[in-house]
This record gives C-alpha cells, sequence and structure tokens, in this order.
C-alpha cells in the first residue's frame, strides 16, 4: 500500500503539470518580439472588408441615391463592402479607393466626386459590421464587442465586458491587428497612469484583445486530483475491509 501511494503521489502532480492551463490562447514565448506602437491613431480608418451604409442628399435635403419608399419606411439601406483592394463599389461613381481614410475624409472625397453628377451634395457614411474581440479573464470568458462610435477605444472595449477579474494581468494585455497568418502583436501595460495612455490607441475593426491571466493552479490542481483521490480512498477502503 505504502508502494503504491508513493507511486500515485509523483504521477498526481506529473498530471497536473501538463493541464494546469489548458485553455491558455495566443501564447508568445519569452523571446517574442512584441511590435511596437507608431503614433496613435485618432481617428478609425476604413479598412478592407469593411461594410458601409451611405446616403446621398443635396443641398436642400433630397435624397439622390434612393430605394422604394416602402423600403425606406423600413430604414433599410443596401450594405456596399470595401474588397481586399480598398475599393468599393458605389452607385454612379462605380468603384472607388476608400482604403485609409477615415469616415469623415470619405465623406468629403465623395461628396467632391458626386459633385461632378450632383448639386452640391452632402453624403453620409456609416459603417456597420465593426467589431472586436474581447477575452477579459484568458480564454474564459470572451465577447464580441461592437464598435459603436469613430473612436472606439481599448478602455471603452474592457469597460464593455465589466472590466477584469482578480486574476486578469492589466500589466500583460495583447491586442492582435491584422491578418491573422501573419498578425501585428502589441503588449498594453494599464496597471500604472503612465502607461494608461497606450489604453486609449483607437481599436480597428476585428483586433482581438486577450487579458493574460494568473494560472489558477490550486483549483485546476484540485479538480485533476480529486478523481485520483477517489480512487485511493476506494483502494484504501477495501484494503481495510480484506486486512481486517
Amino acid at each position: 500500500m505504502k508502494r503504491l501511494i508513493f507511486f500515485l503521489i509523483p504521477f498526481l502532480f506529473l498530471s497536473s503539470c501538463k493541464v494546469f492551463n489548458p485553455s491558455e490562447m495566443f501564447h508568445t514565448g519569452k523571446d517574442f518580439s512584441f511590435d511596437e506602437f507608431q503614433s496613435t491613431v485618432k481617428e478609425y480608418v476604413i479598412n478592407p472588408f469593411d461594410k458601409i451604409k451611405m446616403t446621398v442628399y443635396t443641398n436642400n435635403g433630397f435624397q439622390l441615391v434612393d430605394l422604394e419608399q416602402k423600403i425606406q419606411m423600413n430604414q433599410y439601406l443596401p450594405e456596399y463592402l470595401v474588397d481586399k483592394d480598398g475599393m468599393v463599389k458605389l452607385p454612379v461613381l462605380g468603384k472607388i479607393k476608400i482604403e485609409g481614410l477615415t469616415v469623415e475624409q470619405a465623406e468629403k472625397m465623395l461628396e467632391e466626386e458626386y459633385a461632378k453628377y450632383f448639386k452640391k451634395p452632402f453624403v453620409i457614411l456609416n459603417i456597420t459590421n465593426r467589431r472586436v474581440f474581447v477575452f477579459s479573464d484568458g480564454a474564459e470568458k470572451g465577447n464580441v464587442i461592437i464598435m459603436d462610435n469613430p473612436n472606439f477605444t481599448l478602455i471603452e472595449a474592457l469597460a464593455k465586458v465589466g472590466g477584469m477579474t482578480g486574476f486578469s494581468k492589466a500589466y500583460r494585455i495583447k491586442l492582435i491587428r491584422g491578418d491573422l497568418s501573419n498578425p501585428k502583436v502589441f503588449l498594453i501595460n494599464i496597471s500604472s497612469i503612465e502607461d494608461l495612455k497606450k489604453a486609449n490607441l483607437v481599436l480597428q475593426a476585428n483586433d482581438i484583445i486577450y487579458v493574460e491571466t494568473r494560472p489558477k493552479y490550486a483549483s485546476r490542481f484540485a479538480n485533476e486530483l480529486s478523481p485520483y483521490l477517489s480512487l485511493l480512498t476506494s483502494i484504501l477502503l477495501v484494503y481495510s475491509l480484506f486486512s481486517k
């Protein structure tokens, strides 16, 4: 029996070590080189695969790019997709480059283009599919957050998911941006006021925010240990019955 116990104890530790943190995502090694922040973008810029809704008016408020009145009553407007080359196909204008512009810049540019066909037009643009993915407690808590304003920041995203837990590492927040086959990965620290400036960076659509957490060794070890303890208890019970 003593030999059995001595055999089980190291086995339990070894098996538990392998599963202490099985749900960890976006792991970066000790020598991983994080991307450096350039100047902080103050406004959202339009990217490939953004979807936009557009309304074009003349100076007296008449809507130019119009649909049937019945459809208008349902507040429906068509969506236009920015393709991988940063082009969008719009009524009258056809395909036009829009990537890299802020919403305000895009509206101004489109007004100039529509002025070739209409008198004093003005344009209203809305991006409809802007969202970010927030893992605020490691991989255990994930949320898809709709970006409801043009200058949606990291702090707003964290606030919308209820902040962070007692296990969250405020000094190790990973921001993953761009094509997932070759993304940019930024490491953000908001544990001090000095580093808080970076937390107000404007997010881009489809950004992934991953807040690292302290491993919950005690609870996970207990969970892994529980079935083995039950087995050991059963063996000891059987042994005690037969030994009598």
